[in-house]
């Protein structure tokens, strides 16, 4: 029986949600299947994989073809750097601790990698929102300016109307009292 590692879609329209399963060739994407050995969600940023590794180890050393999503999943996570290093250890090239050691190296490399892409997706975040709030104070002290300016007109435009109301009320008034 020839299987493969798949992708098995769930989720809602435009939001896919995967499973990662090993079925047979012949079955449906979203078919039967044999074992299911994690999870793919790509609506996060970084995608979210939650996988049973040894599973994963196993399937893919016993020959189960992976499509092209699955294996790149698959080689972000290091399951075919540890198939690659079982290899080393099964020609004699170096003994299991080395390659645990080179294992874990790489795991170390890997999350430092992730927490620096991570802070710097952080940083500018911070700073686009930054820049947005110093965008939007100028718009409003512009607007504060163009308020300003308008209530002055319109004091201005008031006092000249009580100015020249006054004169006239005066001019009413003097001939009166003659």
């Amino acid at each position: 029986m020839a299987t493969k590692i798949r992708l098995q879609r769930h989720g809602r329209k435009s939001y896919a949600f995967y499973s990662i399963v090993i079925a047979d060739v012949r079955a449906p994407r979203d078919g039967k299947f044999t074992e299911k050995i994690g999870t793919y969600n790509p609506n996060t940023n970084p995608a979210t994989v939650d996988l049973k590794f040894d599973r994963a180890l196993y399937w893919v050393e016993v020959g189960a073809q992976p499509t092209d999503t699955v294996r790149n999943i698959l080689s972000k996570e290091g399951v075919y750097l540890m198939k690659h290093l079982k290899g080393g250890v099964k020609k004699g090239a170096f003994d299991e601790a080395t390659a645990q050691q080179k294992f874990e190296q790489w795991q170390a490399q890997k999350k430092q990698s992730t927490a620096a892409v991570a802070a710097q997706v952080a940083a500018d975040k911070k700073s686009a929102l930054a820049a947005s709030l110093e965008a939007e104070k100028k718009a409003n002290a512009e607007i504060a300016k163009k308020v300003a300016e308008k209530k002055a007109e319109a004091a201005a435009k008031a006092a000249e109307a009580a100015a020249a109301e006054a004169p006239a009320e005066e001019a009413t008034e003097t001939p009166a009292e003659a």
